[in-house]
């Protein structure tokens, strides 16, 4: 790695894309910015895009504070079709008839799920128990007990309801699992679901009108690098509203 810019630091707002991990977005920004001291405020799984909260050089340091907003996605539940991992990337567990199903019904299933509440961990995740991903227990075949965790949906709104498709918009607390709310939401409808589509447009008060691509971060000089960087104070603020 050649030299870094000159101390690059504070938070980088990029739109992930699908098909790539976090940690790939991640050393794709440290070969930019020349530099190995890059975090993240807050993972996407490779199926879902948008924002990803990048943290440069001494902004890593504000990563918990970043991590505790309030996040919003946009999300599509596919009824009639449960998987082992609650999304699109999962094996099939159950294929099952769709019902006739009003959009009433829809709206007063996503009501029901409002405010506080516990959820438990999906064995497919990065949680960890014992020091061992959750993820890499459910690869091997096994499942272990997971504690429900609090949280809460202060908004759940539908978009559109074209059977067997549920497109909507989810406002909620650090550390929901939107998979899980997608097949929670399919239970209740009847034949389950999955989650088939996911992107994260907001944490706190930074959103992706200030994001960029890779492809664009690709074609910036240095000093277009460094003005693309929020300040650390100004991000803080902004998540916190």
């Amino acid at each position: 790695m050649s030299e870094p810019i000159a101390e690059p630091s504070g938070v980088l707002l990029v739109d992930k894309p699908q098909g790539i991990t976090s940690h790939d977005v991640v050393d794709s920004v440290r070969r930019l910015y020349r530099t190995r001291r890059v975090g993240h405020a807050g993972t996407l799984d490779p199926m879902a895009t948008g924002l990803l909260i990048l943290l440069v050089g001494k902004a890593t340091k504000a990563s918990d504070q970043l991590m505790a907003q309030d996040k919003e996605y946009l999300g599509e539940a596919t009824l009639g079709v449960v998987t082992d991992t609650q999304d699109a990337e999962g094996e099939t567990l159950e294929t099952n008839p769709v019902p006739e199903i009003t959009e009433a019904q829809v709206r007063a299933a996503l009501a029901t799920m409002l405010g506080d509440q516990f959820q438990i961990p999906p064995m497919h995740s990065a949680k960890k128990i014992g020091g061992q991903k959750l993820y890499d227990l459910a690869r091997k075949g096994i499942e272990v007990v997971r504690e429900p965790r609090a949280i809460s949906l202060s908004e759940f709104e539908l978009l559109s309801w074209q059977s067997p498709k549920i497109n909507f918009r989810v406002r909620c607390t650090k550390g929901t699992y939107v998979r899980t709310l997608a097949l929670d939401l399919g239970r209740k409808l009847g034949p389950g679901a999955h989650l088939s589509m996911l992107r994260r447009t907001r944490s706190g008060q930074l959103d992706l009108s200030r994001g960029h691509t890779l492809p664009q971060l690709g074609a910036m000089n240095d000093d277009q690098l460094l003005a693309a960087l929020v300040p650390t104070q100004e991000a803080i603020g902004a998540a916190q509203g």
